[in-house]
């Protein structure tokens, strides 16, 4: 839920860029409270992809505390919740009864629901007769919402599929990656601002993504060639 809020106080684009730290929340909780070291090299290039963010925000005229601290929240929620779908894959027995990657997600995410059902009611219980009004009248509201989250749930169960072959970590670079095709589309298609610090800044973000990738094997065909 804190990831609506950084798209909605600002521009998308700055939340999509405030999001792209999330690699760094997932590799400080894996190392440290779920005790699954990151290699050095690849803490190293860490830097680079934040650095990217902060150029890209360098410029961003539609900045707004509320987005960004929505935004790291979400970060911080979303390298939980890779971490601990991780550790429920590699726990023996309940791996085994769950059956298979897109049923786990599917139990994780009726479950979200259910829990974000209170916290509903609280805020917007009072628009609900509104809501229901704008769902009959409307057809375009009907057919973009039942869209939106049927590529949502599919966008997020192969992100769930993703993080059983590689690692929370890993899965939150491949996140990030994806983040610089939002920006620039959206921005094209709103028309937000993309001036030339921004594209720097998304390329270098991009780099680090790709060299984080790719570091731990160049580093070991290297040690192989030296001995």
């Amino acid at each position: 839920m804190p990831h609506t809020p950084s798209t909605t106080h600002t521009a998308v684009s700055f939340g999509q860029i405030v999001k792209a730290a999330e690699p760094a929340f997932a590799a400080v909780l894996s190392q440290f409270v779920y005790n699954k070291p990151v290699s050095s090299a690849k803490w190293a290039c860490l830097p680079i992809i934040i650095g990217g963010v902060i150029l890209a925000s360098v410029k961003e005229l539609d900045f707004a505390w509320s987005a960004l601290i929505s935004a790291c929240i979400a970060n911080l929620f979303a390298a939980f919740k890779g971490n601990e779908n991780k550790k429920l894959m590699e726990t023996d027995g309940l791996k085994d009864r769950m059956g298979s990657v897109g049923n786990q997600f599917a139990l994780t995410t009726i479950l979200g629901f259910l829990m974000s059902i209170p916290l509903v009611l609280l805020r917007e219980g009072s628009k609900l007769g509104q809501f229901a009004d704008l769902w009959k009248t409307n057809p375009i509201l009907k057919t973009n919402l039942i869209a939106s989250g049927l590529w949502f749930y599919g966008y997020n169960e192969l992100a769930t599929m993703t993080l059983k072959k590689t690692g929370a970590v890993t899965q939150s670079v491949a996140n990030t990656a994806k983040r610089v095709i939002v920006i620039v589309g959206v921005a094209i298609v709103l028309g937000e601002s993309l001036d030339p610090i921004k594209l720097l800044g998304c390329g270098i973000g991009i780099g680090g993504v790709f060299l984080y990738s790719i570091i731990d094997q160049l580093l070991s065909k290297k040690a192989e060639k030296t001995a």
